[in-house]
């Protein structure tokens, strides 16, 4: 039923030869999340977010992100699931509308590999987060692609009989994948 969550989602970007680059195209980007129900794989998206982010790839440690998520946008499978989410036990949209993740910094990790750490914000709960990300150029464009793991009980995701992990799984993968231009 809940194909839940995310989060957030994520993270910081890219680089062109020097330049610090930041323009989001948000028609091309998403936010998507894989969580697992009686170990079944479950898809899902976030159809509204924003993304301000900045990479200078001579700087990568000068990184900035920040993503916010309508929590309200998800797309979890069916009309019925998205319902679900959406309520107290889940998401509770109508007192916490956005999850966020801000970056505090980005790290090389060579072979255009980066990881991004901030802070990510769901349901009114702050936590440290870390999320790794590949960077490439095409056609004039930054690709930033990468996932992360995320603990939906350390944010109250599921309450109730959801919190039963043998149900939906704790852990649920969030994946991004930002075009900078």
């Amino acid at each position: 039923m809940i194909r839940l969550l995310a989060a957030l989602a994520l993270l910081v970007s890219a680089t062109v030869h020097g330049a610090e680059l930041h323009n989001v195209q948000l028609d091309k980007s998403t936010i998507a999340f894989v969580s697992k129900q009686m170990n079944v794989p479950v898809e899902g998206t976030f159809r509204k977010f924003s993304a301000q982010i900045t990479m200078d790839p001579v700087r990568p440690e000068a990184g900035r992100a920040r993503i916010d998520i309508e929590l309200a946008s998800i797309d979890a499978g069916s009309e019925e699931a998205n319902d679900e989410v959406k309520g107290k036990n889940w998401f509770s949209v109508r007192e916490f509308p956005k999850a966020s993740f801000v970056s505090g910094s980005v790290k090389a990790l060579g072979g255009g590999r980066y990881e991004a750490s901030g802070k990510m914000t769901i349901k009114g709960k702050t936590l440290d987060a870390r999320a790794p990300f590949t960077l490439k150029q095409l056609n004039g464009a930054l690709i930033l692609d990468g996932a992360f793991p995320l603990k939906r009980l350390d944010y109250g995701i599921g309450a109730g009989v959801w919190s039963d992990t043998s149900v939906v799984a704790d852990e649920v993968q969030v994946k991004f994948h930002f075009v900078l231009k």
